[in-house]
C-alpha cells in the first residue's frame, strides 16, 4: 500500500507574493517550449520511428 505525504524535501518560506516570477516558472513547466511539451513531443516521435534502433534512441527508461 501506498502512502503519500505532501510535503517538500526543503522548507519554502515566501516573504514577498510575485506574480510575474510565477506565470514564468509555471510556463516554463507547462508552456509551449516547457519541459511537459518537450517530453510528450519525444513520446509522439518515439512512436512514429520506422524501425526498433531509431524506437530505442527515445525509449524513456525508468
Amino acid at each position: 500500500m501506498w502512502v503519500y505525504e505532501k510535503k517538500l524535501e526543503y522548507p519554502v518560506r515566501i516573504k514577498n507574493c510575485n506574480p510575474k516570477m510565477a506565470k514564468y516558472i509555471i510556463t516554463q513547466y507547462g508552456g509551449p517550449d516547457g519541459e511537459l511539451a518537450a517530453s510528450l513531443r519525444y513520446l509522439s516521435q518515439r512512436f512514429s520511428m520506422p524501425t526498433e534502433e531509431t524506437k530505442a534512441i527515445f525509449t524513456i527508461s525508468i
